[in-house]
């Protein structure tokens, strides 16, 4: 499951239907931005740059319901610049998930 259903209810019954398309638009404009970040931490050997957008967005996914994204974001965050560098393609599956994971907000917002 991309996006836990009962967690995006109760986004939407708490903070409202309309505000949670907003925020779901914002997550949807700043998540490549994450991206992009983490991408540009990796290749300035920034721990602190990579650290900050992987955490960003764990926070973020986690706020919509989005576990499995949220999971690999918190996967990059804990291990850290040096394990990322170790591995050739160490955003693709986050970056996968995401692909996903915005195709099911946009659906379901």
């Amino acid at each position: 499951m991309t996006i836990d259903r009962d967690t995006f209810k109760a986004l939407q019954d708490t903070a409202g239907a309309d505000f949670v398309v907003e925020l779901v638009d914002a997550f949807l404009e700043e998540a490549p931005i994450m991206f992009e970040s983490m991408r540009s931490g990796l290749a300035e050997r920034d721990p602190d740059k990579f650290r900050r957008a992987a955490h960003s967005l764990k926070s973020n996914a986690n706020t919509f319901g989005a576990t499995g994204l949220a999971a690999l974001a918190k996967e990059l965050e804990l291990s850290g610049l040096q394990a990322a560098l170790d591995r050739p393609d160490a955003l693709g599956p986050a970056r996968a998930e995401y692909e996903r994971v915005a195709a099911a907000l946009k659906e379901i917002r």
